[in-house]
């Protein structure tokens, strides 16, 4: 006998399948539909500030607006972490470099080419 289904339950939770995109269906390790290989383009303006938020009081410079792939933003970030002698990271499309070096950034930034503005006081 076929299990009755009733048309007003939903599933509130399920461990079936883990964490899946919404838009394919698949894991979303292997999820394709929300890799773009062009980042979108923005105004062109690269923006340099100073973040403290979620890290215990310890501030970070970041640098954003540059519209380039994971691979190329990593080999920037590389170069910009040099110049300052400090660590960072890539994170969501930006690069965080720990401590406040926004002027050393800034010049950097000039010198590769970038439209660069100075963000926050």
């Amino acid at each position: 006998m076929p299990p009755i289904e009733n048309k007003n339950s939903r599933l509130v939770y399920s461990t079936e399948h883990g964490r899946t995109c919404p838009d394919c269906k698949k894991n979303l390790d292997r999820c394709t539909c929300r890799k773009s290989s062009v980042p979108d383009a923005g105004d062109g303006i690269v923006t340099v500030g100073r973040s403290t938020k979620g890290r215990k009081g310890k501030g970070v410079t970041v640098v954003s607006g540059i519209s380039l792939d994971d691979g190329e933003l990593k080999r920037v970030a590389k170069t910009l972490k040099q110049k300052c002698g400090s660590g960072g990271t890539v994170k969501a499309g930006s690069i965080e470099i720990q401590g406040d070096h926004r002027e050393v950034l800034l010049a950097e930034l000039k010198g590769m080419g970038y439209v660069v503005r100075r963000s926050g006081g």
